[in-house]
């Protein structure tokens, strides 16, 4: 395996084993979750020869530039018309399947794994539709700065599969949508994804 793909391996690994360290609630938790951290960092020592405790401060280092984090939804719709929503276990409302980006992990290969994690259905990517800025939109105020991506997906294969966060899958014709959750999408996302069914040449919207 190409010495990028390990290292990108690597900061995967990283990456969970960060969120694993936040979120912990018990001892055993947290030291399986510092000793993959610690394994991350010995991986990337070996691909970068970057020294240990160099590469231990460039991760924990609070003065990085922050930037914006990325929400990524699969647009997907059936031969009725009808766009693919799911039920949020987080607020019992609807959404369009996805989720934060991952890193290592491309815009299109999120909205592929979200889409099956969340539904069971198999999909391919197709097409970028819209790239926003929450900020420019009314959802509820939110502590990050956000970035929505919505990526049209067309359903290949899998079947409906009951996830631990997704409490319902369902489709719904555009003058049929259920409460949605608005941290998540809003009315005006779903009018905009109908405007694509409807117009396959209609540009990428981005604000």
């Amino acid at each position: 395996m190409p010495s990028t793909q390990l290292l990108n391996i690597a900061k995967r690994l990283k990456t969970m084993s960060h969120l694993g360290l936040t979120y912990a609630n018990n001892d055993y938790d947290i030291e399986r979750y510092k000793e993959l951290e610690q394994i991350s960092l010995e991986m990337m020592h070996l691909l970068t020869e970057h020294p240990l405790q160099a590469l231990a401060l460039y991760f924990n280092d609070k003065k990085e530039y922050i930037t914006p984090k990325v929400d990524i939804r699969a647009v997907i719709f059936n031969e009725h018309k009808e766009i693919l929503l799911v039920k949020e276990k987080a607020d019992g409302k609807w959404s369009l399947p996805g989720g934060w980006a991952d890193i290592g992990l491309s815009p299109t290969e999120i909205a592929v794994k979200e889409a099956l994690e969340e539904t069971g259905f198999t999909v391919e990517a197709k097409k970028l539709l819209a790239v926003l800025d929450k900020r420019c939109h009314p959802h509820p105020p939110q502590l990050d700065y956000v970035y929505k991506i919505f990526i049209q997906c067309e359903i290949v294969g899998g079947a409906y599969v009951q996830a631990f966060d997704i409490l319902e899958v369902a489709f719904f014709a555009q003058n049929a949508i259920p409460e949605l959750s608005i941290d998540r999408v809003l009315p005006s996302h779903i009018d905009l994804m109908f405007e694509y069914l409807n117009d396959a040449d209609k540009a990428a919207v981005v604000d």
